[in-house]
């Protein structure tokens, strides 16, 4: 038995282990994201010739610094699934937090232009595990009525860290910032090294009894309570059902109906949160206010600027985690993608009206900025990690989250690549405007298409997805 579960065994019905796993598990994106935020602040930092840099870093340097990132974490993405699946959550999320650690110390031992695209290459790893191994072991540590709220700790926590490296950037010496941002990685590698691996892993690998500890420990519960054992006879069978029918992963998705109308809706739901703009809302927040500074008496500091943005992306992770589970993730996916299209409609209005030389008040553009980084935050974003391991069973979560974390960061390659291009052809209203229509397609689509899923199993779901599919070939039929 875990270690850990033998000595911290509760028998009240508490699931104060739930919540304390939960946070555990999230820390190695709230170190992703020191290390994302860690990049905003220090760019003009590091092309200065008199930055920590032994050599100011040229635009080359910079260019490499911020998209090998994406590059190796396509690449790692692509297996991260399968091996998610093979080895564990357990030991892919010790990998995902060693990369972290890895990535901090060659910062620490070297400045140089190489050492930091090299350290920015290794934080692919993290840049894709965070988001497919994070999310499947969350899932599956978590009560079907806490997903939602313990999921979108997820976002909370990679904020967070977004938050904390824009503060340290603009209070600590850089030396001193890169020895917090190993602490954290380290501090968690450890107390990882005694912590449990999930019931229906465990279960896939045969080992039943300890499935059932560790389930029990989550619940605060005797091992024997009846809802522990129906619970992992329900997973055994799933398992049995899965070993009987050998068909391969992709197989299933292709032609198991509600199955490839669950992948439909995540892979729409991914691309367009990604498409939504908000990154793009982020990498232009200086510009915004610095134009919008004209009008009004707002003078910002870039690191000033950076940290504003941190903070309503904080307050809307705040949000997130607080209501996900009353509103359910339709209601809070449809207002958020609505509030989005809506400030990327008026950041398109006023970058159009102002450039023919009309007047607009200088805040309107910081309230829509703030508008959509808070409702992409507080919905639109975590819905579209929380709905992957909603709408599928633990031996297909692997695979689509590998999938769906491809296109993700294809996306973000695009958009980090060709956006300075595109403005150049077609002026940046036309982009903002093209980024409102995504967030408005993604608000209808999920009204007419996506199934709520709070509180829900799987196969609930799944249900609901087949009646639709039922009732709309029953309609072609008749017409």
């Amino acid at each position: 038995m875990n270690i850990l579960i033998s000595k911290l065994m509760w028998q009240n019905g508490t699931r104060i282990n739930q919540y304390v796993f939960a946070i555990i598990i999230t820390i190695p994106l709230l170190s992703f994201g020191m290390v994302q935020g860690w990049l905003s602040p220090m760019i003009s930092v590091l092309q200065s010739p008199q930055g920590p840099a032994p050599v100011p870093f040229t635009t080359g340097d910079i260019s490499w610094m911020t998209s090998v990132t994406y590059i190796t974490a396509i690449i790692v993405g692509a297996p991260m699934g399968h091996l998610t699946d093979r080895y564990g959550r357990k030991a892919m999320t010790l990998i995902t937090t060693l990369s972290l650690i890895i990535y901090w110390q060659i910062k620490l031992l070297c400045l140089q232009p190489w050492a930091l695209i090299l350290a920015r290459a290794i934080a692919g790893i993290p840049c894709s595990a965070c988001y497919i191994v994070l999310p499947i072991y969350l899932k599956e540590i978590s009560d079907i009525d806490l997903r939602g709220a313990l999921g979108s700790l997820l976002i909370l926590n990679r904020n967070i860290g977004y938050l904390a490296s824009y503060v340290f950037a603009d209070l600590l010496h850089v030396s001193t910032m890169l020895w917090m941002g190993l602490l954290v990685p380290t501090v968690v590698f450890f107390i990882f090294l005694i912590m449990p691996e999930t019931p229906e892993f465990l279960v896939k690998q045969g080992k039943v009894d300890e499935a059932k500890n560790v389930l029990a420990w989550l619940r605060g519960v005797n091992i024997l309570d009846q809802r522990v054992e129906q619970d992992i006879d329900n997973i055994v069978k799933v398992e049995k059902q899965t070993k009987a029918d050998p068909k391969s992963v992709w197989k299933i998705i292709w032609h198991d109906k509600p199955t490839f109308k669950a992948f439909i809706i995540t892979l729409v739901i991914k691309i367009t949160q990604q498409f939504d703009g908000y990154l793009i809302v982020l990498i232009y927040a200086g510009f915004v206010t610095e134009r919008a500074a004209e009008s009004i008496s707002l003078k910002l500091s870039p690191n000033k600027q950076v940290m504003l943005i941190g903070l309503v992306q904080l307050v809307g992770s705040i949000v997130a985690t607080c209501i996900v589970e009353r509103t359910g993730r339709k209601l809070l996916l449809v207002s958020t993608s609505f509030a989005v299209g809506v400030g990327m409609l008026v950041l398109s209005g006023w970058f159009y009206a102002t450039s023919v030389g009309a007047w607009l008040p200088g805040w309107l553009p910081v309230v829509a900025m703030c508008v959509c980084i808070f409702a992409d935050a507080a919905g639109f974003q975590p819905i579209s990690y929380i709905i992957i391991t909603d709408l599928f069973t633990f031996q297909l979560r692997g695979t689509v989250s590998s999938f769906a974390n491809i296109c993700a960061k294809l996306s973000n390659f695009v958009q980090m690549k060709w956006f300075t291009k595109l403005c150049e052809l077609t002026s940046i209203h036309w982009t903002f405007l093209f980024f409102a229509v995504v967030s408005f397609s993604a608000c209808v689509y999920t009204v007419m298409s996506f199934p709520e899923t709070r509180h829900k199993t799987v196969e609930e779901i799944y249900q609901k997805l087949e009646n639709k599919t039922q009732k709309k070939d029953v309609e072609n039929d008749v017409s």
